[in-house]
């Protein structure tokens, strides 16, 4: 079973994955770390170097890689069901589950975290509250295509564990 996490940036996508890798017994990865491990270049330079166009094409390529990988808990990055039609093969090649935060939460978790954003970098609070609340309205119609939607400000990983429980490997109910 393939399982994909997805969610704006600072849902806890990551969190979220290891702790229920573990609780699965399954393998773990960060889409984001898996393009710059195969890459050997951070998030933030690929955004400086080149542009965010040629990002979601390496973003593309790495995820379509996870198709061909058993057990693993995936997860995305915050766009990544936003392009192409990423969420479509999501949906297609496993369980997907949105963990969904409202925008005031989403911007304590962003400016407390110690990764480099670079969709928001410079911005102030009140920008970034305008920025997020705008990319919420515009990515929801592709985050709420998930199989599983997760209230990401009070999750637990038991209950979780127990909805893709419903799903077989065909990420059929």
């Amino acid at each position: 079973m393939r399982i994909y996490l997805i969610g704006y940036m600072g849902s806890g996508k990551t969190t979220t994955g290891r702790r229920l890798a573990k609780k699965l017994g399954c393998k773990f990865i960060d889409l984001d770390e898996m393009i710059e491990e195969k890459y050997h270049i951070t998030i933030p330079t690929l955004f400086d170097k080149y542009d965010e166009d040629a990002f979601r094409l390496l973003e593309k390529k790495t995820l379509s890689e996870t198709f061909k990988t058993d057990n693993i808990v995936i997860s995305t990055g915050g766009g990544t069901p936003c392009f192409f039609n990423n969420m479509e093969k999501i949906n297609a090649n496993g369980v997907s589950i949105y963990l969904k935060v409202n925008s005031k939460s989403l911007i304590d978790r962003i400016l407390n975290a110690k990764r480099k954003r670079p969709l928001i970098t410079g911005k102030s609070p009140e920008e970034l509250l305008s920025f997020i609340t705008s990319q919420l309205k515009l990515r929801e119609s592709f985050y709420l295509k998930a199989k599983i939607i997760a209230n990401g400000e009070e999750l637990d990983i038991d209950w979780l564990a127990i909805q893709i429980a419903g799903y077989n490997d065909t990420g059929l109910k």
